[in-house]
């Protein structure tokens, strides 16, 4: 192939993708406001130290946001810091800086056997936070009707890429996120009961984070939802001995990204071909931001991957999730079946 050629052909891989994976969403802009800089904490803290430390420096963030004349982000963190009853929220750590970070606990960390940590995609920051914990508040309220000790961490712990940007198209903000999550996820098992099963649940450009993150045993079950690939060809490329699950709903459009990878750009395989190797789970008729909407097949998949045991299907194939309902196990393949039946949003 010429030269010419050549640079035509990586031109018009990337205006594919970038075509594919940012016109179906807006941009969110995160202001740059001030903040004080996230508490440090000794290893041996507690998780109760650490939510009354973080729950002050949300308060400080908010004044100084105010103070700046930056109302509506001293408005969201407020809104942060209280819960629906008037108590205060369970924050591992915050830094208000920029786009901004925070982890947050949702049910009883120490007494959970079941742990469940989602990694969000792009566009996610302090401003879109509140859509973000809306999906694990749905996730840990499923998982409660059914596993009453369990947790849900939503880790929003890496500065995630703009939707409308050339960083959502390439892993290097996944691979800087993925050397931050591979060690909470470890400490996170010494803030827990012994032999917890921790689950990674990683939608979007998360499920790219996820792909590069070193996990340990206690990581039993990772899961890609509404992924536009991984950068590996196969599960076998992945640095982790984790069930690894994919799969996607018929109404989410980033089944239509080109699944290429050509000098960095793009993501390649589709977890949810059975080349990769991922064991299928029933995500119905899922859109791209509804895969953890109550009442949906999807939620009811991915609580079930949880709670395990996991089902032994072979790798590939379109296999419900562990004790899956009538419905979702009659449900085609993860890759965007029409005649999936829908499930009613609540």
């Amino acid at each position: 192939m010429t030269t010419t050629g050549s640079r035509l052909r990586r031109t018009v891989l990337a205006g594919l993708i970038a075509a594919a994976v940012v016109l179906p969403l807006s941009a969110a802009a995160s202001p740059d406001v001030p903040a004080p800089k996230p508490v440090a904490f000794a290893g041996t803290a507690t998780p109760e130290i650490r939510y009354t430390a973080n729950l002050g420096n949300i308060a400080d963030a908010a004044r100084m946001a105010q103070e700046a004349g930056r109302t509506g982000r001293a408005a969201k963190l407020r809104a942060m810091a209280q819960g629906s009853d008037g108590s205060g929220r369970h924050f591992l750590s915050f830094d208000g800086r920029g786009g901004g970070r925070a982890v947050e606990v949702l049910g009883d960390l120490e007494s959970a056997d079941r742990v469940t940590v989602l990694v969000p995609g792009s566009d996610t920051t302090l401003d879109t936070y509140q859509r973000f914990r809306a999906g694990a508040v749905a996730l840990e309220q499923r998982l409660q009707a059914e596993h009453p000790n369990s947790a849900v961490v939503a880790w929003l712990g890496y500065d995630t890429p703009g939707t409308v940007s050339t960083t959502v198209l390439t892993a290097a903000r996944a691979d800087a996120a993925a050397a931050e999550l591979g060690p909470f996820v470890s400490g996170l098992a010494g803030l827990s009961r012994p032999g917890t099963r921790i689950s990674l649940l990683c939608h979007s450009y998360g499920s790219v984070v996820c792909a590069r993150t070193r996990t340990g045993p206690e990581v039993t079950d990772l899961v890609l939802y509404g992924s536009p690939g991984t950068g590996a060809a196969s599960v076998s490329e992945l640095p982790t001995r984790a069930q690894v699950w994919a799969g996607r709903g018929s109404a989410d459009w980033i089944g239509n990204v080109p699944h290429v990878r050509f000098s960095g750009v793009g993501f390649g395989t589709d977890p949810v071909d059975p080349a990769f190797g991922a064991r299928a789970f029933a995500a119905g008729r899922a859109g791209h931001s509804d895969y953890l909407r109550p009442g949906t097949a999807s939620l009811d998949s991915l609580a079930r991957i949880v709670i395990g045991p996991a089902a032994t299907a072979a790798p590939g194939t379109a296999a419900p999730a562990p004790d899956a309902p009538a419905a979702a196990a009659s449900a085609a393949p993860a890759a965007a079946p029409a005649t999936t039946p829908e499930v009613p949003h609540a």
